[in-house]
């Protein structure tokens, strides 16, 4: 990953393919005061793992763009002791269709994505984004 938090964070790539991008990250660079891990940790991993789900699928397509977030949100679910896995899926394919489509006539399209913040096989955070993609 070229995002230096990435670096810091520990992040390394789990599985890439057109459905789903999981990336983990270990404990100790993300941990907090309790010994869990950092809540903007966990917040920044699910922003990576859907950065990356739209990255990759665009390099794919060779249409290369500018990826931004514009909003996010994320439902904390329980605090995280272990390394931290985070999986972004596919969105609907009829979303995906209309996302390149913009992209393809404007020059810009807007994504939201979803991605969950997993603990050992536990479900720990729901992350959602909404990206923005400019063509380059």
């Amino acid at each position: 990953m070229h995002i230096p938090l990435a670096q810091a964070m520990g992040v390394s790539v789990i599985h890439l393919s057109q459905t789903i991008v999981s990336l983990s990250a270990p404990l100790n660079p993300n941990i907090n005061h309790r010994s869990t891990a950092f809540g903007g940790s966990i917040s920044a991993l699910g922003i990576l793992a859907a950065w990356t789900y739209l990255h990759v699928q665009l390099q794919c397509l060779s249409m290369p763009c500018r990826i931004v977030i514009q909003t996010n949100s994320i439902e904390y679910l329980r605090p995280i002791d272990t390394a931290l896995k985070a999986h972004c899926f596919a969105p609907p394919q009829q979303s995906w269709e209309r996302f390149i489509t913009t992209i393809s006539r404007r020059g810009k399209g807007r994504m939201t994505l979803n991605a969950e913040i997993h603990a050992e096989d536990l479900l720990a955070a729901k992350f959602q984004g909404r990206y923005v993609a400019l063509r380059l």
